[in-house]
């Protein structure tokens, strides 16, 4: 059994938290079935498959392939699905105290 490439590693990291399958992202990205499965022994991808994959989860291509520790582009969709409900409650709670305080501190002016 062979070990899984860096890539492959991080690809699966993504699919998951992305809450769809793989087989839902090949459709939507027009690859055949099974096309991203190809990439769990040491095998990487074509350059253009690279930037795509990295546009579809809005990564950077570097992180995609190692080069990279984290994600140069955060998706919060990705963040948000992968927090539990209750986390999800909290994260609404900031946010709405988050607007109400920029509401309260914006001056309007009547012109």
């Amino acid at each position: 059994m062979s070990e899984e490439s860096v890539f492959y590693k991080r690809l699966k990291g993504i699919v998951k938290q992305s809450g769809k399958s793989v087989n839902q992202i090949e459709r939507e990205l027009g690859y055949s079935r099974n096309a991203l499965n190809n990439y769990k022994n040491i095998i990487e991808p074509s350059g253009s498959r690279l930037l795509k994959l990295a546009r579809y989860f809005k990564v950077s291509p570097e992180f995609l392939i190692g080069e990279a520790e984290a994600p140069s582009q955060t998706n919060i969709e990705i963040i948000f699905k992968s927090l539990n409900e209750k986390q999800k409650l909290e994260m609404l709670k900031f946010c709405q105290n988050w607007v109400e305080n920029i509401i309260k501190n914006t001056q309007f002016s009547d012109k």
